[in-house]
């Protein structure tokens, strides 16, 4: 074995090293958000509650002025987050932590843990990429391991933003781990080189645009998710139903209805035309690499299905009837597609796209 080829084999090794102890450092932060959650102040459960009824609209009588001055009645502003007409005016849940000091230091670490374990799996990817000198995302291991590496990013990114997302850390952190221990359980593959076609620059211009639309998706579908589960419980508390202990304790802490669904909109807006062009840049692709930009293979049909299906997300959003749960629904099943045209074709369909292997 030459000096080069023994170096590669290392960078290999030290690259599943990193990964792996990625995943430990995910697990502590995964039971440090569980902490938020489970210490965090449950106190507040009447917050939502109070905000959706007649009361919690009444102005706070403030007298003002000194002695045989005169008196004024000042409103104390309400700050609550804007739906669409006639949506319910919901002001945004205390987070994980309710509010509380403890629960907020639990948060802290939390973050701070998924940071650490952040930075060492980039590591482990960019030594997956030396090992192999080239992208780091030839297979389904490589794929998912820079995926979820750039989900993660992407969320950490919207928290240095100053962006109120830390409420997706427990959900964040979870999938992560599952798309991680099926990366290493059952997609591993060897560090090797790629077929003549996947040898070009499109390989990563097309790939990592994918990667980052489909993490970035990914977060959206998260809120949007949550989005319907926090819907359904203001609209229990608005018709004076009672939701469960269980429902009060996690639902009240999460944003409005309102801020989860207008974040989702501007996340799946804001990737759409990186999709298209993600699209675009595979059609490019195969014509230099196959001789034809379209051939209905079954990755570019499921591609283009994922396209249509947030096409008709967004035309739902601007549908009069349509807003709400019922383009949150479109929402969910096109990123369904999108899992689908992951796991689904790559495993189970055979197509141009299967040379790779898993």
């Amino acid at each position: 074995m030459n000096l080069a080829a023994a170096t590669n084999e290392s960078l290999a090794e030290l690259s599943n090293l990193l990964i792996y102890s990625s995943m430990a450092v995910y697990t502590l932060a995964f039971l440090a958000h569980i902490a938020e959650w489970v210490l965090g102040s449950r106190s507040k459960v009447g917050r939502t509650a109070a905000a959706l009824t007649p009361s919690a609209a009444s102005p706070v009588r403030v007298q003002v002025g000194g002695q045989g001055g005169g008196t004024a009645v000042l409103d104390k502003p309400k700050v609550v987050t804007r739906a669409a007409a006639g949506a319910r005016d919901v002001p945004d849940g205390p987070g994980a932590a309710g509010g509380d000091e403890k629960g907020d230091l639990y948060g802290r670490i939390a973050v701070s843990l998924t940071t650490l374990a952040f930075l060492i799996e980039a590591a482990g990817v960019v030594t997956r990429a030396l090992s192999v000198q080239r992208a780091p995302w030839g297979n389904m291991y490589e794929f998912s391991t820079t995926f979820s590496t750039v989900a993660v990013g992407a969320y950490l990114g919207f928290l240095l933003a100053k962006k109120n997302v830390r409420w997706m850390g427990l959900p964040l952190v979870t999938t992560v781990l599952i798309d991680l221990g099926i990366a290493t359980t059952w997609l591993y593959t060897e560090s090797d080189q790629l077929v003549p076609a996947l040898h070009s620059y499109w390989l990563w211009i097309h790939v990592s645009t994918a990667i980052f639309c489909g993490a970035v998706l990914y977060l959206g579908a998260v809120a949007t998710l949550l989005y319907l589960f926090r819907d359904g419980y203001e609209a229990k508390l608005a018709a004076g139903r009672t939701p469960s202990a269980f429902a009060r304790s996690v639902l009240e802490r999460l944003p409005a209805a309102a801020t989860l669904d207008k974040f989702a909109y501007r996340v799946n807006a804001a990737i759409f035309p990186l999709w298209t062009f993600t699209i675009i840049a595979g059609a490019i692709w195969a014509g230099d690499a196959w001789g034809r930009y379209w051939g209905w293979d079954a990755k570019e049909v499921w591609s283009f299905i994922t396209w249509v299906g947030y096409a008709a997300y967004l035309h739902a959003r601007a549908t009069a009837g349509w807003k709400g749960r019922k383009a949150a629904y479109i929402a969910l099943i096109a990123f369904g597609c999108f899992l689908f045209n992951y796991y689904g074709v790559n495993i189970f369909v055979s197509s141009k796209h299967s040379y790779a292997g898993v």
